[in-house]
């Protein structure tokens, strides 16, 4: 059996989109043309990258470029998170040092301890999975937390007048937003398996690899997830506490997204 996607089987799959599109024009939804442009809007992307990918991780190659290219992923990831979160200050920056983070605690683990080989083909994949499924918890952290603090301002501000540091002040909202931020990917893990089966895992069983081989590498791929989520959020939770009060600990002003 042949495992892999022709260009004709490509070219037959968009009769999926044609069915998305279908429902929406039946329904009245008026969402055809963005269905459409979504789907070509992808497969160019992925085509690119994958053209891209080819030359990086072609055998032979230094893994710098690797690296490079785990390097654009964070700087892009986290330029998408600031222009999602407009009214989130100090976002670009407190998203680059999560990424930056994340990155180390996961990669360190997966690869300083030889769960994978260090090569190109095992880093830029595994990055790109830590990136992208811990952006948007990124985003939620920073909008809630930020959110809690302007909604409930007069509570913050009773708490710095009765003599707590700022950090002390604002732990109950920085709670409640890393508990938000991570509760859809804890949910997600709970359901692996058998609910859903996970992207990773169907690919690497469609690829011909062993069921059991593929569940051991969906596991550390969920455990990658996890870890980044946590690491991700909690870096931008404290440095945003950090950053929207003052040294002498007030609260500093919160644009609201009407702002932006």
């Amino acid at each position: 059996m042949n495992d892999t996607v022709s260009w004709l089987g490509l070219a037959v799959s968009l009769l999926l989109v044609a069915v998305a599109a279908g429902i929406s024009w039946w329904q009245r939804l008026g969402l055809q043309r963005q269905i459409i442009i979504a789907a070509v809007r992808a497969l160019a992307q992925l085509l690119l990258v994958g053209a891209a990918l080819t030359l990086v991780i072609s055998p032979g190659r230094s893994i710098w470029w690797s690296w490079l290219w785990v390097a654009a992923m964070i700087g892009y990831a986290s330029s998408v998170a600031r222009r999602r979160a407009p009214e989130v200050p100090h976002l670009l920056t407190l998203a680059l040092a999560s990424f930056g983070a994340a990155a180390v605690v996961t990669l360190g683990v997966l690869f300083g301890l030889h769960v994978f080989p260090l090569t190109g083909r095992t880093l830029v994949p595994i990055a790109g999975m830590m990136v992208g499924n811990s952006m948007t918890a990124t985003v939620l952290a920073g909008r809630r937390l930020t959110d809690e603090l302007r909604d409930k301002r007069d509570e913050v501000e009773a708490r710095l007048a009765l003599g707590q540091h700022s950090r002390q002040a604002a732990t109950p909202y920085v709670r409640s937003a890393l508990r938000a931020a991570l509760t859809p990917q804890i949910e997600t893990t709970k359901a692996t398996g058998l609910v859903f089966l996970p992207g990773a895992m169907t690919g690497l069983i469609l690829a011909g690899v062993a069921p059991l081989q593929a569940v051991l590498v969906q596991a550390v791929v969920m455990f990658l997830v996890l870890a980044a989520t946590a690491t991700t959020t909690a870096v931008i939770a404290l440095g945003l506490v950090r950053r929207l009060f003052t040294q002498d600990h007030r609260l500093r002003y919160l644009p609201t997204p009407a702002d932006h």
